[in-house]
């Protein structure tokens, strides 16, 4: 084929000298795929400049048999090895989607063009370059998407119980207090000497300061109910175990019920009882309703700790055990799903490291998900720090079954995954890897069934940018 025509279509070789794209030309081989023939498969040497000068192809990768598109490459696109390249063997297969033209150079002719063809050089290599530069970008963006769609439907479910509880408080609590109308005029008929308020006062605002204090067995809380629900119900109150309920919470005995009674006439004596269960109510609502905004507020400081949202990107001085603890709030619903016991033994004195803090939480986001994922119902997760001199240590531990020996080298390589379709995309621990090295850390993994321990070695004295 001597005509350069196809080659003057792609957009990168358009300013190339015809005399170079010639030479190129006449070093090639030009191949014709119809639709499903594979331009390369996964592990094939990568050994050629490929440019596709007609046509469309798929890139998928395969995960537990299934196969995923990842990226289409079109007409003028250039693939395949270029020079300086360090690419190794293809991770995926590319499949022609339509009848496409691909003309190859094999890396043998790279010498001669890096010492003859120095234009036709320059753009490859500014290609090469643009393309790690934008897969890389890409990579970054999928796993900052694949972190947030790991901790958004959690966050959603946390948030969303606190401000269910507290709708539900708020309503009944609304309820609650268009009956006080009722109830302030059985409160004004109610005769008491001072010396009689000041003793039902006392009993109440002590219950009140002691509410939450105590926690009573099931068969001794139900025993309670009943003794006080037959003490309202002796007394003329129909609603005696809804009433006892509210009572039992804020610890009244029999015996407190018969103090109430010792002060107050018998006829005031439902005025009295159900203006402290009305004040007992209420109180008890307030509560709900506050510590349901405190949680709310709690997830809301633990997403900006986890974002960094008040910080810049730059490295600086992070707190290990806050990070590691903010993202096992992120991902608790998961734990709770599982039943997944965390046990964190982390020093609270233990040194700060330079890191960049949002990067490292992405670390902890994928090794802690990636530890719940592996273990069954019940499972132990066993997170704990050390440090010398030098170094400061991480372990994250699991109770699950372990990684096979065959595939444990594979681990960290991008796109590998054991999980299907859907559950994983194989970015995690590549991601991991990569921002290890970043920090001039090192990650290493110890796995057996029932134990696999993720090691994350930080140097103290790290010095990162």
């Amino acid at each position: 084929m001597s005509d350069i025509s196809l080659l003057k279509k792609v957009p990168v070789l358009r300013d190339v000298p015809d005399d170079q794209l010639q030479w190129l030309l006449d070093q090639s081989q030009t191949s014709h795929y119809k639709p499903g023939d594979y331009l390369f498969s996964k592990g094939d040497e990568i050994d050629k400049l490929q440019i596709i000068v007609e046509g469309e192809f798929s890139i998928k990768i395969e995960q537990n048999g299934e196969f995923r598109s990842v990226a289409t490459m079109k007409e003028g696109d250039l693939t395949g090895n270029l020079p300086y390249s360090r690419a190794g063997s293809a991770f995926g297969y590319a499949d022609a989607s339509a009848p496409s033209t691909v003309i190859s150079v094999h890396k043998d002719k790279f010498k001669e063009m890096i010492r003859e063809h120095h234009e036709l050089t320059t753009i490859l290599v500014h290609t090469m370059t643009s393309r790690v530069r934008e897969f890389t970008k890409q990579q970054q963006q999928n796993e900052k998407l694949v972190s947030l769609g790991k901790l958004s439907a959690g966050l959603a479910h946390e948030l969303n119980n606190p401000a269910s509880a507290m709708t539900r408080s708020a309503r009944e609590l609304k309820e609650h207090l268009s009956l006080l109308p009722e109830n302030f005029k059985n409160v004004i008929s109610i005769r008491m000497s001072d010396e009689q308020v000041d003793h039902v006062n006392d009993l109440l605002f002590k219950k009140v300061e002691e509410y939450g204090s105590r926690t009573l067995s099931l068969s001794d809380r139900s025993s309670q109910e009943d003794e006080i629900a037959d003490w309202l119900e002796d007394r003329g109150f129909e609603d005696g175990y809804e009433m006892a309920d509210v009572f039992v919470e804020f610890g009244f005995s029999e015996e407190d019920m018969d103090v109430i009674s010792e002060n107050v006439s018998e006829k005031d004596i439902p005025s009295v009882v159900g203006w402290l269960y009305s004040v007992m109510t209420t109180e008890k609502l307030v509560i709900e309703i506050e510590d349901s905004a405190e949680r709310i507020s709690g997830l809301v400081t633990s997403v900006k700790s986890y974002s960094h949202m008040d910080k810049s990107s730059d490295f600086g001085p992070v707190d290990i055990g806050k990070g590691i603890s903010t993202t096992i709030t992120m991902l608790n619903h998961k734990l709770k799903q599982k039943q997944i016991t965390a046990d964190l033994d982390i020093p609270e004195n233990l040194s700060q490291i330079t890191a960049h803090p949002g990067q490292l939480n992405q670390v902890w986001t994928n090794l802690i998900d990636n530890a719940i994922d592996a273990m069954d119902q019940n499972g132990l997760l066993k997170i704990t720090a050390e440090e010398n001199l030098e170094y400061l240590i991480v372990h994250i531990i699991d109770s699950g079954s372990g990684i096979p020996e065959e595939v444990k080298s594979q681990i960290f390589d991008p796109f590998f995954t054991t999980k299907g379709i859907g559950e994983g995309t194989g970015l995690g621990l590549d991601s991991v890897a990569r921002i290890i090295r970043a920090h001039k850390a090192d990650i290493s993994v110890q796995s057996e069934p029932g134990k696999t321990d993720f090691r994350v070695c930080f140097s103290k004295n790290n010095k990162s940018k």
